[in-house]
């Protein structure tokens, strides 16, 4: 009850502030989720597929990539597709499927940025407004303002501030976690498959 009472003290930049944590915290959850259901021990796959590809079981690393259904797998798949066709082809696939693999891992990350730059700034905008409609009392009631009332309408606009800090402190953090967490996956895809491409050369399979 008391913090439904703080709440509506903020006014409604208070609410907006409210709203951007709690679409904050389902970005955060979303994307916890989903890096975890991408995960993958990425050097035990590659071995797996590469071990294929060298004994030309072509049919069977696709499959193998199509039923693990994992960025990588994809990206894989895309390349061991153009195997026969060479060289270009072959990394001009992986490449697309890379593009296309890179906009779901960072889905989502924007927002959370924009959430993290914009709360404090919501919570300075509620302080200002706050403080102006306090100066605006202390005018109209002239020289017999009473103390209690003037302290009230303080802390009520700082409590914006406060709220636009406690949004936007957690979303940064979480945002550049999340980031690091998308960058080191990055990473992984890419010495993955490189990896990939030296076995496929290895195996001479470049026309």
């Amino acid at each position: 009850m008391e913090i439904l009472s703080l709440l509506q003290k903020s006014g409604p930049i208070g609410w907006v502030i409210i709203s951007l944590s709690i679409l904050s915290l389902m970005i955060i959850i979303e994307r916890l989720i989903y890096l975890y259901r991408i995960k993958i021990d990425s050097d035990e796959f590659l071995s797996r597929i590469s071990s294929m590809v060298r004994r030309s079981q072509i049919e069977e690393a696709i499959n193998t990539c199509e039923q693990t259904e994992k960025p990588l797998a994809n990206i894989l798949k895309a390349g061991i597709l153009k195997i026969k066709e060479g060289k270009e082809e072959i990394k001009e696939a992986i490449k697309e499927a890379g593009r296309e693999e890179i906009l779901p891992l960072e889905k989502g990350l924007g927002a959370l940025a924009t959430i993290a730059h914009i709360s404090p700034l919501l919570g300075l905008l509620g302080t200002v407004v706050g403080m102006i409609n306090t100066f605006q009392v202390i005018q109209q009631g002239g020289y017999v303002v009473n103390p209690a009332d003037l302290a009230q309408g303080i802390w009520a606009a700082l409590l914006t501030t406060a709220l636009g800090l406690s949004v936007a402190i957690p979303t940064y953090v979480a945002y550049n976690y999340l980031t690091m967490r998308v960058n080191n996956f990055l990473l992984q895809m890419e010495k993955a498959v490189n990896s990939f491409l030296n076995v496929l050369s290895e195996k001479e399979l470049f026309s």
